[in-house]
């Protein structure tokens, strides 16, 4: 017997718009500003759940974009949502993906609002509900995309001075093979062993480039290639693999558990980038890492440049993980210009250090959100207390 029941009230999803500290640049866009969908979820017991469903340079990263996250939340999830039972974060998804199609950042969002909520509830951390930590910090790398290899060089060598990042991930795929290959090297041996590099191509090569390219690197001491070739290839993927010059990572190929099972299965990858977005929520990432431990392939916390909700909604998952050998990118919220959280979460030592509050464990600024709100960019904020 549920006796105690207590029903969604409200679910508010608002746009924010941050811009970023420098040019972000993918193979797939260049960035300047974060869009930031944020959702907020009322239960009649008086607690506030917060989510956040973000993406990368609109729709070119993936087939949602952050105003569709918002009116495919307002118009299909929140009538649904409304009146169900807030305790229950499981059930109130269930029906959501048995109705709707897709959307698994939005689903995301909702996901990690229901259970921010449930958490507080239970004055216990996230990480609770998905059988406690393992780690109480998780190691974070930084993604060097000016696309300049002088630039890039010395935000390196900045990070490593002040003890915030070893490990750099190269964005790269938009130039000429050859050239994306001598900037990757350059950056490699001006770092030399203080740090590991490891590059991000974004699907943006053939089989036949990452055959190349991946000799070259291994002999740098590059140590991982991230998604080198189009996500639908798992035939070339597992290729690529097994040449084992230097260790493959599946990311954009990860659209949640089936397509981990399918890569598993095909022994497609040495790594698996798990992100809670992609993955279509927390449960989702969560079964996502199941398969791939139970298939030996390594972790890798991954990111969609999610602002601090997300990335510590994320690193509250990721420190679940019995193993977690290629640490994380949840560096999302460093790239930003403006603070949304009353106190900004904590990087040092090379890590992300998580809170110990229930929830998700941070305060958002309703303040500061409120004057960086597309919908009214003059201060007006709804509150929702």
């Amino acid at each position: 017997m549920h006796a105690s029941h207590v029903s969604i009230e409200a679910i508010e999803t608002i746009l924010v718009d941050v811009p970023t500290i420098r040019p972000h640049r993918l193979s797939v866009a260049t960035m300047n500003c974060q869009t930031l969908v944020l959702v907020r979820v009322r239960c009649a017991d008086g607690i506030v759940g917060v989510g956040e469903g973000t993406t990368i340079g609109g729709l070119a990263y993936g087939e949602e974009s952050p105003e569709s996250i918002k009116v495919n939340i307002d118009t299909y999830f929140a009538p649904l949502l409304k009146g169900m039972d807030a305790t229950r974060p499981g059930a109130a998804m269930s029906k959501l993906r048995e109705l709707f199609q897709g959307n698994r950042f939005a689903k995301c969002a909702v996901e990690t609002a229901l259970f921010d909520a449930q958490a507080q509830r239970m004055n216990v951390p996230l990480s609770e509900l998905f059988g406690g930590r393992v780690r109480d910090s998780v190691d974070v790398a930084w993604t060097l995309a000016s696309g300049d290899t002088k630039r890039d060089i010395e935000e390196a060598e900045e990070m490593l001075e002040k003890k915030r990042h070893r490990v750099f991930k190269l964005k790269i795929g938009s130039r000429a093979l050859a050239a994306d290959v001598a900037h990757v090297i350059a950056i490699k041996h001006a770092l030399g062993d203080r740090c590991e590099v490891r590059v991000d191509v974004n699907q943006a090569w053939s089989e036949c480039d990452t055959v190349w390219a991946a000799k070259r690197l291994a002999d740098a001491g590059v140590g991982l290639i991230e998604q080198p070739i189009d996500a639908t290839n798992y035939a070339g993927l597992k290729r690529l693999t097994e040449l084992a010059l230097v260790p493959i990572m599946a990311d954009e190929a990860l659209h949640g558990p089936a397509d981990a099972f399918a890569l598993a299965s095909a022994r497609a990858a040495n790594v698996f980038a798990v992100k809670i977005a992609q993955s279509g929520g927390l449960t989702g990432a969560a079964s996502v890492a199941a398969i791939a431990r139970a298939a030996n392939i390594d972790l890798y916390g991954g990111t969609m440049l999610e602002g601090a909700i997300g990335t510590v909604a994320s690193a509250q998952l990721f420190s679940t993980f019995d193993e977690l050998k290629w640490g994380t990118e949840l560096f999302g919220p460093l790239l930003l210009t403006d603070e949304i959280l009353t106190e900004p979460l904590r990087y040092e030592d090379f890590a992300l250090h998580l809170p110990q509050g229930p929830g998700l464990g941070v305060t958002l600024d309703w303040e500061r959100i409120g004057r960086l709100r597309r919908d009214t960019k003059r201060g007006a904020t709804v509150a929702m207390n």
